[in-house]
């Protein structure tokens, strides 16, 4: 709603419900006109405080408390069923031995790790030299969901149009969620760092 033209991979889909409602659509499949807006925490809560929804549908909405916060929520669910299908496909693992051995190996394209994970112990592994990503937006506790455990740190992804979706999916959580400090302080890093 900012007017600027951007790939549809970093804006996240609106539309109405048959209440007049504002209703995120995250999969954007949900029927009706959709309006788009930037996955970016200030661009929604913007578009909500500055009337922009109603502006967009030509019409009176109503925006729920907290837009945001159902956003992140559903981005972040978005993830862990994604990594959680990756698992089930047997293109993901946890765990710090896995995953060195994946890194070591070739096998891993992405290197996930939790955000509230030890520092110390987060950067004895570093991201896949081949120009392989980095996600560290999610918690523990999410990306343990992810693998049916209680909490995870470190996790791997292989190759694969599934953990394309899920690096997707993944910088726009990116976008809802404040920085973190990149994997090795790089800006670099940074950058692929959600």
């Amino acid at each position: 709603m900012t007017g600027e033209v951007q790939p549809k991979s970093g804006l996240i889909r609106f539309c109405l419900d048959p209440e007049g409602q504002v209703t995120p659509d995250i999969l954007a499949r949900l029927p009706g006109r959709g309006f788009y807006v930037s996955a970016d925490r200030r661009a929604i809560e913007k578009a909500a405080a500055k009337g922009l929804f109603a502006r967009a549908a030509r019409q009176p909405v109503k925006v729920p408390d907290g837009l945001a916060d159902l956003v992140e929520a559903l981005l972040v669910r978005r993830v862990q069923d994604l990594i959680s299908l990756c698992r089930k496909a047997n293109a993901a693992v946890t765990g710090y031995e896995k995953v060195k051995e994946w890194l070591m190996n070739g096998r891993a394209t992405v290197l996930v790790q939790a955000a509230d994970g030890s520092e110390r112990g987060k950067t004895k592994l570093r991201p896949p030299e081949n120009g392989g990503g980095f996600i560290g937006c999610l918690t523990a506790r999410e990306l343990g969901l992810s693998f049916g455990r209680e909490r995870a740190i470190h996790a791997a992804l292989a190759a694969g149009v599934l953990t394309t979706r899920v690096v997707e999916e993944a910088a726009r959580l990116g976008g809802m969620r404040p920085q973190t400090t990149s994997h090795d302080g790089g800006e670099e890093a940074a950058l692929k760092d959600c």
